[in-house]
Order: structure tokens, then C-alpha cells, then sequence
């Protein structure tokens, strides 16, 4: 009999250990794997739509779904692009940013739950978070994923649609250098569509991104000092790095504060109130790896 999505996704949920997604495996648990509703959260979908897909009455899920169900399930790129074939779809083409996050770089940042911690692709779009992110940034799981775009963020005025509240951040580094990155994956990724249609519509909104993309501009991250505004503690001020993961696109940016300090008293203050010590997630939102 040939295998369905729905007995696939039981396979790969009832494989993964709990602690490899940042879970406590408690004395007395049933399921040697992960609950459904627990993946579920991970990617970001309801407990009843994970039924219905693992029951086959779910039968036509879109690419994003399948794409934060294989992030979450820690799936290698073949299965990934098996996962895509049984729920008829095509997997993601070559010459396409990858939103493909290496079970490595998952369980790594599981086990970094409680630094803030943001995971994009090279079009620097949001891919998944950790926990104390949500706390700190405001829950992004009712953005959609034109929003979490930061470079959309960052360059169309008004309001940042990618925090829920305001980031100040000292000096101008960060532009050119998310200019420079687009522009470098322009080079990488010529066939990507929904790339070349950022830019165009960047060129066509924003002078600044106009001018810093017709000058060539240059740059690179580096460490930068930013200062969160957040309605429960006020001004909590972080450091933010960015890293790169070697072998793929994918960046990290995580948020850092200095031991002992107001502002670690304020973040613990953040993850503590919102349940991310004690339940592993805060109680709104997806949770780490989901961005359906």
C-alpha cells in the first residue's frame, strides 16, 4: 500500500524525541515521540488541522504548511522533498531561497530557548524563533509571511510590521548591510521570483532603499547595541549578533544581555510571566520552528 502523508507525518512525529525540540521527557510519558499537539504548536498550526492531516481528511495543504511541518519535524532534504510529493506538491526548486532549517541548527537552538533568538532565510525572512523571542519581540505567528520580511520592515515607513513593539538601534550599519545581503542573493538566486519582486517593490516604495541599491552599497553585520521598548518592563537594552550557519543561508540573529544586569532581570522577568521557564513556550502563540 502506498504511504500517505497523514501515516508519514505519524512516522517522523512518533521518531522525534521531545528534548530534541527543547521539551522535557518526564517520567511516565506516554508517547515515546512528540505529541500532535505539541507539533502542532511547534509548526504553528491547530491540534485539529495535525488531526485531520494524519487522518487523511486533511488532503490539500499548502506549500507554506508543509514547509513549517518538515522545520518542525527536523526533516533531512530528501524527506522534506518526499513530505512535498505526497501532499502533491512540487518540492522547492533549485535556484529558490531555501527555507530549509538543518535538524542540527533545531536542536542547537532548542537547547537556547532562553536567549531570544531570530532564524532567517537570505531574503531575511523570518523563518522561526525561540521562545524568549516571542517575549522579548512580540509573537510573530499572526504576522504573515510578507511581514516577516525585515527588510520590507526596516525600509517601508511607518510602523515595523515585523515587532510588535518599538527597536531603536544605535548607529546606521544595518541598512546597507541588509542591502548588501538582498544584492548578494539576487547573484545567488536569480530565479527566484518572490526575490526579484522584494526589490522591485523596495525600488519602487523606498528612496532609501533606492539610493543605498543604486550606489552598490556595502556593509556587513556586526555587533550592534539595541534597545527594546516593551509595554511590561520598559527599555530593555540587548546586544545582537548575527550568525551564519556554514553550508547554507541561513542567519541568527540572537539577543543578548549582560549577566546580572537590569536588563537580564527585566528579560527573565519577561520569560517567567509569559511561561517560557516553566512550559517550555509561552502559552500564545506557535512556539520555536513554525512559520506556516
Amino acid at each position: 500500500m502506498d504511504e500517505t502523508l497523514g501515516t508519514a507525518l505519524r512516522r517522523w512525529r512518533d521518531r522525534l524525541s521531545p528534548l530534541d525540540v527543547g521539551r522535557p521527557s518526564r517520567p511516565g510519558r506516554r508517547a515515546a515521540g512528540l505529541r500532535r499537539e505539541e507539533l502542532a504548536e511547534l509548526a504553528g498550526l491547530s491540534v485539529d488541522y495535525v488531526v485531520r492531516l494524519e487522518q487523511g481528511r486533511a488532503t490539500s495543504p499548502s506549500a507554506q504548511v508543509v514547509a513549517s511541518l518538515t522545520r518542525a519535524l527536523q526533516l533531512g532534504p530528501v524527506e522534506r522533498d518526499y513530505a512535498y510529493r505526497l501532499a502533491g506538491l512540487l518540492p522547492p526548486q533549485e535556484g529558490t531561497i531555501s527555507t530549509h532549517v538543518p535538524a542540527g541548527v533545531q536542536r542547537m537552538l532548542a537547547r537556547l530557548g532562553e536567549f531570544p533568538v531570530g532564524v532567517f532565510s537570505a531574503d531575511w525572512t523570518l523563518l522561526s524563533w525561540t521562545p524568549s523571542w516571542s517575549v522579548l519581540m512580540g509573537d510573530p505567528s499572526a504576522r504573515t509571511h510578507v511581514e516577516r520580511n525585515l527588510v520590507r520592515a526596516v525600509f517601508t515607513p511607518g510602523p515595523s510590521t515585523l515587532a510588535t513593539w518599538p527597536v531603536l538601534q544605535e548607529g546606521d550599519a544595518l541598512k546597507p548591510a541588509l542591502v548588501a545581503d538582498l544584492r548578494t542573493a539576487l547573484v545567488d538566486y536569480p530565479g527566484d521570483r518572490a526575490l526579484v519582486g522584494l526589490v522591485e517593490e523596495l525600488r519602487s516604495t523606498s528612496a532609501e532603499f533606492t539610493r543605498l541599491w543604486d550606489e552598490g552599497a556595502v556593509g556587513r553585520h556586526i555587533s550592534a547595541r539595541k534597545t527594546i521598548v516593551h509595554p511590561q518592563v520598559g527599555e530593555v537594552r540587548c546586544d545582537c549578533d548575527v550568525l551564519t550557519v556554514p553550508g547554507c543561508d541561513i542567519r541568527l540573529v540572537v539577543y543578548t544581555v549582560a549577566a546580572g544586569s537590569a536588563d537580564a532581570e527585566k528579560l527573565e522577568f519577561l520569560r517567567v510571566t509569559n511561561g517560557v521557564r516553566a512550559g517550555g513556550s509561552p502559552p500564545a502563540g506557535p512556539g520555536l520552528f513554525s512559520t506556516p
